[in-house]
């Protein structure tokens, strides 16, 4: 049986409607007005690009929706973006000081999203600009997403000339492929890609480095090279009949439903997602919403050891996804040349913490389409190909320095996900910044504290925040206010500003 879209366009928009819906002016207001403005926000600490939250919040209170977008853009300029997709509740919403109180935490991410998208979205209003003098140095970037457009963006507002290198038709990386459409369309990725290009960054979309343009022209024509180029494929499941059709790579599928129309993306009535993380939660939630029958998480492991963070295993959930924990694919059954069924069997985990098979437990579950979300593989062969002598760890991330994004090999510096292994999206943009002002310091002896805002509407720019972002807070931290509390006790959090009225 061929795959087929299974709902009309109106119903396939319904079921995919974002699931947060942007603030109503008296909504923001109100959740606005519930923030303490702490001195020394514990949430800005927790935040990767220490976004000044208390300022941004203070201005939503007093309708200066600009200026709360400029304080969001200046420290994170994929801010739109990161309102939608941060974790936020094992980030700054899970650091808020509210829970002191045994109430809930401001909303961060929501309120981020009312302030980014009154300039970005509704009324395309520049809030980042660059100065019109360079400083003479050219970098170009490898790879189009986050960490690259966050390297850009602080480059450009620094004097630098920088060109982005992305081979898809469109630069934004997983923000404008991968993200699942109910929490984010690639509108707004896009549309902070253009800001960006507003800052002067030449963006060449369409070109793969290696291909179409090749490392001795970069090594010849600028000054420093920035490889963000993320992660490749999917990793491979690795059993018998893996090269069926209707088995699909999770972020395929994930950008068809990005890039054609919503009825028109086939989807299997009975769907099984391979992998626990929360690229397999976007999957699996996707497949439901868009009509499949049984949408199915096949994970080796227990619960207590998904990737995916419990925000999103809750909305899988509350769709009807289902899950099956302890439970391993062996074989991928075709007819016909197509998937048919899953032969998967029980696991364990042994006292080495590894996972074992269980005898005589494997059984036969239908299924007609098939999504794996193993985790991607890095472009080790690709990155030594290009980089003789470039620095790698066991498991083919970039070596590279946290806090300036330099590698072992002279002018060339690193960040995101090709580096870190996988994080989040406000992980990424942190490295690229990090890198920028690695490069500035190696270029010119000057170290950037705080968000970079060169010109302001024709004028000079507000003083860097006193808060700077190098705090790089566990991403994925099922329990983050117990581990905040480790090295903050309550009794010493008690440093607060006075809310102004």
């Amino acid at each position: 049986m061929n795959l087929a879209p299974i709902l009309d366009e109106k119903q396939a928009a319904a079921n995919m409607a974002e699931i947060e819906p942007k603030y109503t002016q008296q909504e923001a207001h109100i959740e606005a007005q519930r923030c303490l403005y702490c001195f020394d926000a514990p949430c800005i600490k927790a935040c990767p690009t220490g976004i000044d939250i208390p300022a941004f919040i203070k201005k939503i209170a007093t309708d200066n929706l600009i200026g709360s977008s400029r304080v969001i853009f200046e420290a994170n300029p994929l801010g739109a973006s990161c309102a939608r997709v941060c974790p936020v509740s094992v980030l700054c919403e899970g650091a808020c000081v509210m829970l002191d109180r045994d109430q809930k935490p401001i909303k961060i991410g929501r309120l981020q999203r009312y302030a980014t998208d009154h300039t970005l979205i509704d009324n395309d209003i520049p809030v980042l600009f660059a100065p019109e003098k360079k400083n003479g140095k050219k970098v170009a970037t490898i790879g189009g997403g986050p960490a690259s457009l966050g390297c850009a963006a602080e480059l450009a507002q620094l004097g630098y000339e920088v060109t982005v290198y992305e081979k898809s038709k469109e630069a934004g990386g997983l923000n404008t492929y991968g993200i699942a459409y109910y929490k984010m369309t690639p509108e707004t990725s896009i549309k902070e890609v253009d800001q960006i290009r507003r800052l002067g960054v030449k963006i060449q979309t369409g070109v793969e480095v290696g291909k179409d343009v090749s490392i001795a022209d970069l090594d010849k024509n600028f000054d420093a090279i920035f490889i963000g180029c993320g992660l490749g494929r999917m990793a491979k499941l690795n059993v018998p009949g893996e090269d069926l059709k209707g088995v699909y790579d999770a972020l395929d599928f994930i950008e068809e439903i990005h890039t054609q129309p919503l009825h028109t993306v086939p989807v299997g009535r009975r769907v099984a997602v391979i992998g626990c993380g929360n690229t397999a939660i976007d999957a699996v939630t996707e497949a439901k919403r868009l009509g499949a029958t049984n949408a199915v998480i096949l994970y080796r492991r227990g619960e207590e050891h998904m990737p995916a963070i419990p925000y999103e295993y809750g909305l899988a959930k509350a769709d009807g996804c289902e899950f099956q924990f302890y439970t391993a694919a062996t074989e991928i059954i075709g007819e016909n040349g197509r998937v048919k069924a899953v032969k998967i069997a029980k696991t364990k985990i042994n006292d080495k913490g590894r996972v074992e098979l269980i005898p005589g437990s494997e059984r036969v579950e239908e299924f007609d389409m098939v999504l794996l979300a193993l985790g991607q593989e890095p472009y080790v062969k690709e990155l030594k190909s290009f980089f003789p002598g470039l620095e790698m760890d066991k498991d083919g991330n970039i070596v590279r320095d946290f806090a300036t994004g330099r590698t072992n090999l002279p002018r060339v510096y690193a960040g995101g996900d090709g580096a870190n292994g996988g994080r989040e999206v406000v992980n990424a943009v942190a490295e690229g910044k990090r890198a920028a002002r690695g490069m500035h310091d190696d270029f010119f002896g000057e170290k950037v504290v705080g968000p970079v805002q060169a010109t302001r509407y024709g004028m000079e720019g507000s003083p860097p925040s006193p808060v700077g972002s190098g705090f790089d807070w566990p991403v994925r931290a099922p329990e983050l206010e117990k581990e905040y509390y480790k090295t903050h006790p309550r009794k010493e959090r008690s440093t607060r500003r006075v809310p102004i009225n």
